[in-house]
C-alpha cells in the first residue's frame, strides 16, 4: 500500500469525479461496452489479455456471432472454438474459457456468477478478470488491476514497487480499493484502464491532456517517465526449427495435431522438428518423417522461406521446405487432408504464414 501521506494528498472525491467525467465524455465506442452482458464482457476481457484492442475488435465480433450465449459456447465443438480463436494466440485462454463456460452452464444455470469466490473459482479466471467482469457487468466495487492500471497508479501515487513482481499487485489492489468510486465501479475501473491505454502510455505519457494531472504526484515531481519500475525479463530462448509442407500424389497435404497440453495445445501444424546446430536440414527432416510417420519423402533442395515467431518465453526460427510423399500412411495424429480443406483447421500463426506462402507459390 502506498504511504498514507501520499494517499492523503489526493482529494479522492475530486479524483473520482475528474476521472469518471473524462471517461464518460471520451471513452472509445467498443462493442463489449454497448451492453452489460457478463458473458460478452468476460469474452472481451479474456481476448484483451496480452492483445491490443484494435486486434481484438474483429475477433470479438466474429466470436460472439458464432457463440452468442453461454450455452452456445459450452456446447460448441472444440475444433470450431479453436478455429474462431485462430491468430489471437495464447490458446490456453480460450480452452480455459470454454471449460469455465461449461461449468457455468452446468453449475449455475448458464448465469455468470456474481459472487466473487464463485467466479474466481472458474478455470482461467484470475483476480484481474474477476474484478473486471464483476465491476463492469454487476457494478461490484472490485479492483481490476492490469498493466495499464499499475502504470497509471504508480505515477499518480508515486509507487516505486517493481510491477514485475507478483506480490506488487496487492499494493495496487489496495490502492484501487481506497480510491474506488463506489457509486459507479464499472466506469471507475474502465476509466483507469482507458487512461492507461490512451493518455498515461508507457513511454510518452500525454500529461498535458491528462484529466487527473492535478492529482498526479509523479507529474508534480517530474518523475512520470521513470515510473513504473519494472525489471526486464531474461532474454528469450531461440530454437532453430525445420518445417515441411508435404503433398501426396493425389494432392492431399500432411498435417498433424499438437499434443493435448503444453504450448499451442490441440492446434494443427505441418511436420516440424528442432534442428540441432550443424545439422543438414533436408537430411534431418527426411529421417524425421520416415521415423515419425513411416513415410518416405522427396524434399526440394532449397528452403522456400524463413519465419521468426516470437513467444513470451522463446523464439522459433523456422526454415520451411516442401516435399512430395512417395507413399501415404497415417500414423498417430497425422492426417492427409485435401488442399482446399487445409484452412478449415486451426493453425498457429507461424503455420498459417507457412501455408499462405506455399499456396502463393502455386498461383
Amino acid at each position: 500500500m502506498p504511504e498514507n501521506s501520499v494517499l492523503q494528498k489526493i482529494n479522492t472525491k475530486k479524483f473520482q469525479h475528474d476521472l469518471v467525467n473524462w471517461y464518460n465524455t471520451e471513452k472509445r465506442d467498443l462493442p463489449w461496452r454497448r451492453e452489460r452482458d457478463p458473458y460478452k464482457i468476460w469474452v472481451s476481457e479474456i481476448m484483451l489479455q496480452q492483445t491490443r484492442v484494435d486486434t481484438v475488435i474483429p475477433y470479438f465480433n466474429r466470436f460472439i456471432d458464432q457463440f452468442p450465449t453461454i450455452e452456445s459456447l459450452a456446447n460448441a465443438d472444440e475444433e470450431a472454438v479453436l478455429k474462431a480463436w485462430e491468430g489471437l494466440g495464447y490458446y490456453s485462454r480460450v480452452r480455459n474459457l470454454q471449460s469455465a463456460v461449461k461449468e457455468v452452464s452446468e453449475q449455475y444455470g448458464g448465469a455468470v456468477p456474481a459472487d466473487r469466490n464463485e467466479f474466481l473459482s472458474l478455470k482461467g479466471v484470475g483476480p484481474y478478470t474477476g474484478g473486471a467482469v464483476l465491476s463492469i457487468a454487476y457494478g461490484l466495487p472490485e479492483p481490476a488491476v492490469d498493466g495499464n492500471v499499475m502504470r497509471v497508479l504508480s505515477r499518480i501515487l508515486t509507487i516505486w514497487d517493481d510491477i514485475a513482481k507478483p506480490s506488487t499487485r496487492k499494493v495496487f489492489e489496495e490502492a484501487v480499493r481506497h480510491l474506488m468510486y463506489e457509486e459507479d465501479p464499472s466506469s471507475f475501473n474502465q476509466a483507469l484502464m482507458e487512461l492507461g491505454a490512451m493518455i498515461c502510455t508507457p513511454t510518452s505519457p500525454a500529461c498535458l491532456l491528462c484529466p487527473v494531472q492535478n492529482h498526479c504526484q509523479a507529474f508534480e515531481e517530474g518523475v512520470q517517465r521513470e515510473l513504473p519500475v519494472k525489471t526486464r525479463k531474461k532474454s528469450t530462448k531461440k530454437i532453430h526449427m525445420g518445417a515441411l509442407v508435404l503433398r501426396a500424389p493425389d494432392g492431399t497435404v500432411l498435417i498433424e495435431k499438437r499434443p493435448e497440453s503444453g504450448l499451442l495445445a490441440k492446434l494443427w501444424q505441418f511436420p516440424n522438428m528442432e534442428l540441432p546446430a550443424g545439422t543438414n536440414p533436408r537430411g534431418a527432416l527426411m529421417s524425421f518423417t520416415e521415423e515419425k510417420y513411416g513415410i518416405t519423402v522427396r524434399i526440394a533442395p532449397e528452403k522456400v522461406m524463413e519465419i521468426t515467431h516470437v513467444f513470451s518465453h522463446l523464439t522459433w526460427e523456422i526454415d520451411v521446405y516442401t516435399g512430395i510423399v512417395e507413399e501415404k500412411k497415417q500414423k498417430d495424429q497425422a492426417i492427409f487432408v485435401p488442399e482446399d480443406n487445409v484452412e478449415t483447421y486451426a493453425f498457429p500463426v507461424s503455420h498459417q504464414k507457412i501455408w499462405k506462402h506455399v499456396k502463393g507459390m502455386d498461383s
